[in-house]
């Protein structure tokens, strides 16, 4: 049971980035808010992400020819706009002196990648740019500050765009922290285990250890362990949502050995289903080296040995004296990614219960967009209707053809094999990718043979991953017509 007067306006479930930045953005409205989550956040992606506040470069050539990776690019330009006043209103809020640490992004094209992943991802990062008209600067990669790869990881061109820094992301969560109490929003260190419905509507929720919070509106960035807490909903709702993976991303935090950093992000284009190699600067002599992907239907908080390896062996493409800096900790966070790939915002189709969540590798450097639309849409007030597209409950969003996924799946897997520095015989590639594209095509036939799922669903062969994606398409395959 629930009080009959609500305790709260909004419980905001996930202490993340969004979630906080959501509970800030009502809580400087006035109304009564509280944010849950552990404090020590063990699976959330924010606390182990390298918070680059990257919009053009991670434009990739497959997310410039759909109309939704159109979008996102969109969403990311707009959240760039507003990030200078953003992080403003945290540092007169918070203790906080500083929470981004890089000027500009500098993206390098080496020769570890290969033509089709980093060579056209470089050329769209460009293409994207030119259609903005934002500015950008070729340079020369040997006069390129602090990079000094080996000679076999040489990068042949480089470019700064000035407008693309990084956030220090335990500062950002400790100034979003200190901002929405100071605005009398209420912290609460659990973690929700049941959202509450009656008649219809979702009127609080049950946190695991037992405690009842009463609320006009439930709203859940909640990451990764999302789908989870939808099971309040009716089966014919629920099974219509794309349900969130994780995808489980290794980083490491180093200390360089002279205790020089970098003064700018350096990263290469995405690579193998990932945001690419890249170094960010934080302080104190600590550069943040990241990051892998593994898309599981698990969270996870450990790393593999082939994740820490891959790594550890991209040093050489940044610094080559990076072998004898040490790596004082191991971070793993799990990015909330949707089985069609691309967020979830709005209203789940019960009153009262809204998600935003979802959004991948792009959640932090949106959050000061997302949660002003969020909040707008919780207050019933006007709100950017190009948005509704990403509503939860909706049909599968394809991106790609059945070619364009198949293709990416095998091409991406084949270039990981050259970012960990394989050695074969000349003649052993080819047979391997006629391997790769017969069992992804076995398996992409076996997810199903009408609807398209991104490569990253059907590539890591988790079963569990694959019969989600037939409960969703089977939800929606009388409503498109197959």
């Amino acid at each position: 049971m629930v009080d009959a007067a609500p305790n709260y306006d909004v419980v905001v479930a996930g202490n993340g980035a969004l979630g906080l930045s959501l509970g800030l953005v009502l809580a400087r409205r006035g109304l009564r808010v509280a944010v849950v989550g552990r404090a020590d956040r063990p699976y959330a992606a924010s606390a182990a992400a390298g918070a680059m506040n990257g919009c053009f470069g991670e434009v990739t050539p497959h997310l410039l020819r759909s109309e939704h990776g159109r979008l996102k690019l969109a969403m990311d330009y707009q959240a760039t706009g507003r990030w200078d006043a953003w992080e403003q209103g945290l540092l007169e809020e918070s203790d906080e002196t500083a929470i981004r640490t890089a000027n500009g992004t500098v993206v390098i094209l080496n020769t570890v990648g290969v033509h089709e992943i980093d060579t056209e991802g470089f050329r769209a990062i460009r293409a994207a740019l030119d259609e903005y008209k934002e500015p950008y600067e070729d340079l020369d990669p040997a006069e390129v500050p602090w990079l000094h790869p080996a000679p076999t990881a040489r990068p042949l061109h480089a470019m700064f765009i000035p407008g693309e820094h990084a956030v220090d992301a335990p500062a950002l969560l400790r100034a979003l922290s200190a901002a929405f109490t100071r605005n009398g929003g209420t912290l609460v260190d659990d973690l929700v285990g049941e959202v509450l419905l009656v008649g219809g509507r979702a009127v609080g929720v049950r946190l695991t250890s037992g405690t009842t919070l009463s609320a006009g509106h439930v709203a859940l960035a909640t990451g990764a362990a999302t789908t989870k807490l939808l099971d309040c909903l009716p089966e014919d709702v629920r099974h219509r949502i794309p349900a969130i993976v994780a995808g489980r991303g290794v980083a490491l935090m180093v200390r360089t050995t002279d205790g020089v950093v970098p003064e700018s992000v350096i990263r290469t284009p995405n690579r193998a289903f990932a945001c690419g190699l890249h170094v960010v600067p934080r302080r104190d002599g600590l550069i943040y080296l990241g990051a892998t992907n593994e898309v599981e239907s698990q969270l996870g908080t450990t790393a593999a040995i082939g994740e820490l390896n891959l790594l550890l062996s991209g040093t050489s493409q940044m610094h080559d004296d990076l072998v004898n800096a040490w790596v004082e900790r191991i971070m793993v966070g799990n990015r909330p990614v949707p089985l069609d790939g691309f967020p979830l915002l709005g209203s789940v189709g019960v009153e009262g219960l809204w998600l935003m969540t979802g959004t991948y590798r792009d959640g932090l450097h949106q959050s000061p967009l997302l949660a002003a639309d969020m909040a707008a849409r919780i207050l019933g007030e006007p709100h950017d209707s190009e948005l509704d597209v990403f509503t939860p409950v909706r049909p599968p969003i394809e991106a790609m053809t059945r070619e364009e996924s198949l293709e990416m799946a095998v091409r991406h897997t084949l270039g990981s094999g050259y970012e960990h520095e394989w050695r074969l015989p000349d003649d052993w590639p080819p047979m391997i990718e006629k391997h790769f594209r017969a069992a992804f095509g076995r398996t992409l036939e076996q997810v199903d043979p009408e609807f398209v799922p991104p490569p990253e669903m059907f590539i890591f062969a988790d079963e569990s991953i694959h019969a989600a994606l037939r409960t969703y398409y089977e939800a929606h395959r009388g409503a498109s017509g197959r």
